[in-house]
């Protein structure tokens, strides 16, 4: 029952950081064509539900915490243009794993 105790309470979520680019329309040899994406909001959805939301920090960091499962992953607000990647994340049971995010500007 102990071991079943300690899963239950055990930490689940992802870390990482999240970019976003391209940031300008062409991208030449030895510029950046991505930057840290400071001050996005991701939301992690399952079954229909939002679970969380997570602000970006300073250098595109986030951390949150979920419990083990499946979640759907968008920006918000919504893009006009453009989306995030991956779409689709696994928690597992008991681990914070990095995870880092792309998101595509529509710039092209």
């Amino acid at each position: 029952m102990g071991a079943l105790l300690a899963l239950a309470f055990a930490v689940s979520g992802l870390h990482g950081i999240v970019d976003r680019g391209p940031i300008q329309p062409v991208c030449k040899a030895g510029t950046p064509c991505t930057a840290p994406a400071v001050g996005a909001v991701l939301v992690f959805s399952r079954s229909g539900r939002v679970a969380a939301r997570v602000r970006t920090q300073a250098g595109g960091r986030y951390t949150v915490r979920l419990a083990a499962g499946i979640y759907s992953v968008r920006l918000a607000p919504v893009p006009r243009i453009g989306g995030i990647a991956p779409r689709q994340v696994h928690v597992a049971v008991g681990v914070s794993r990095r995870l880092d995010f792309m998101i595509d500007t529509g710039i092209r």
